[in-house]
């Protein structure tokens, strides 16, 4: 009953009108006087922050805000993974054998969440599930130095990605609106998901050409969401001291390439 309720009420708001409205409000100008209280309720470092928190002219420019020069710093050890983004590091574990996941108790496959064709590559590897909150800052940069092989879209609804996203949603990780960037370190394929939160399936990429450098900016999303890392079977060694859920930052060390 929980279930079918919860489901309702997103079909019934995660709309392209719904979605419209909200995008339409956080971009106004009107939008700037909850700026105030939206960084009070979430607790945001404003002291880390680029700008003041009057320079910005509404609550969208504040979200997707910069930080300050040398406000994060990149791990620079040759082959580490550092995080793409600042969050909350929920899940990290083995990819099946039979192409899924499994993340608080329910499967996702990974056949849906990147495409048949690019799923086999994946399989017995390693995935990681970094959820950023409406609190983060909601940048993000590449794990690695290296070449984009492919980026493709996938999805067009967005449930939650919240507990209760991922408890009640319809497959959220693997059939939300989400966009994937594969990249190659040396030999290494590391598949970048980017997906799309509730209302708004808003991912903006910003990198230009196919080189990604480690630690630099590649994309930002307009509303919080989830990232995942997906590692080719024996390419990727996790850094023993992240115990989920880990909090972590743009840049840290989270293992390194094989």
């Amino acid at each position: 009953m929980i279930k079918s309720l919860y489901r309702l009420m997103i079909e019934l708001t995660n709309r392209r009108w719904t979605s419209a409205l909200l995008q339409s409000f956080a971009r106004s100008k009107w939008s700037r006087w909850a700026i105030p209280s939206f960084s009070r309720i979430y607790n945001i470092n404003e002291r880390e922050m680029e700008r003041e928190l009057k320079e910005y002219p509404s609550l969208h420019e504040f979200f997707i805000r910069r930080l300050k020069e040398g406000a994060r710093i990149t791990d620079e050890s040759p082959d580490s993974v550092v995080s793409p983004v600042d969050a909350v590091i929920e899940n990290i574990g083995s990819i099946q054998s039979s192409r899924i996941i499994t993340v608080k108790g329910k499967d996702y496959s990974i056949s849906e969440m990147l495409g048949e064709n690019k799923a086999k590559k994946y399989t017995d590897g390693t995935y990681m599930i970094f959820y950023l909150s409406p609190s983060h800052y909601h940048r993000i940069h590449s794990p690695v130095t290296g070449k984009v092989a492919d980026q493709w879209v996938l999805g067009s609804k967005s449930y939650p990605v919240n507990k209760w996203g991922l408890k009640y949603g319809r497959s959220t990780l693997s059939k939300n609106y989400r966009s994937i960037t594969e990249v190659m370190h040396g030999t290494a394929s590391i598949a970048i998901v980017k997906v799309g939160a509730m209302f708004v399936n808003s991912i903006e990429l910003i990198h230009e050409g196919d080189q990604l450098e480690k630690g630099k900016e590649m994309a930002y999303f307009t509303f919080g969401s989830t990232v995942i890392l997906l590692f080719e079977k024996g390419r990727f060694e996790l850094n023993p001291s992240i115990k989920t859920p880990a909090h972590i930052k743009v840049g840290e060390r989270i293992g390194n390439i094989l």
